[in-house]
């Protein structure tokens, strides 16, 4: 089976729920695989090679995301290759798409993911999310294997400083453990849990969906 019969299979198993709107993410996905796996030769975007692999392991990972997410602005941070900011962009074109990733070197393959696949509805942020100020109000603040709960929290507060903005933090987690949750501390609330189904994937997945408390 070849790349792109691959992934219009995966699309396919994403379900009904799932909101496609481009009719050219098919090509746009094998495109950005083949990319990773031509940086991932000099910086090491991800340890899995393969982008069959990574079509199953972040790709569809991160696209089974998209029903979840409420609003049109999303913070990814600690984006790394684009993950899951670049998928969810590629969806999703109508939604601006910030990626923030401090390390330079990935920072540089966001920037050219962004232009050789033509996403205008991202922009890229080459500084640590503690030193980033978003002047716009922010509807998703996202992460994917960035940090534990407490630590992401701490870091992205102030990106959405009132307890009654609609905003949503959201963690990606293969699993979190009581300790964990326990870092979710006031004004912050864990609105719920959502076990997700990713293709192809054997192995669990979860969204941690967190909002600030309203007074």
């Amino acid at each position: 089976m070849s790349l792109g019969q691959q992934i219009e299979q995966c699309l396919q198993k994403l379900g009904d729920d799932f909101p496609l709107q481009d009719p050219s993410l098919n090509d746009s996905i094998e495109r950005y695989l083949l990319l990773i796996e031509k940086w991932n030769r000099l910086h090491n975007l991800t340890a899995i090679r393969k982008p069959q692999d990574m079509l199953v392991q972040h790709v569809m990972d991160s696209l089974a995301v998209v029903p979840y997410l409420i609003g049109s602005r999303i913070i990814d941070v600690g984006s790394g290759a684009g993950l899951p900011g670049i998928p969810i962009a590629l969806a999703r074109p109508d939604w601006d798409v910030i990626l923030v990733e401090s390390n330079q070197k990935k920072a540089a393959f966001l920037q050219q993911a962004k232009i050789e696949l033509a996403l205008n509805n991202v922009e890229v942020v080459a500084r640590r999310i503690e030193d980033v100020q978003w002047p716009e109000k922010i509807n998703v603040i996202i992460s994917r294997a960035f940090s534990e709960l407490g630590e992401f929290l701490r870091l992205t507060a102030r990106l959405s400083p009132h307890e009654n903005e609609d905003c949503r933090w959201i963690a990606m987690k293969a699993r979190c453990s009581e300790a964990e949750l326990a870092q979710i501390q006031p004004p912050f609330v864990l609105e719920r849990i959502v076990p997700l189904t990713v293709p192809d994937l054997d192995a669990q997945r979860q969204l941690m969906m967190i909002r600030k408390q309203t007074r």
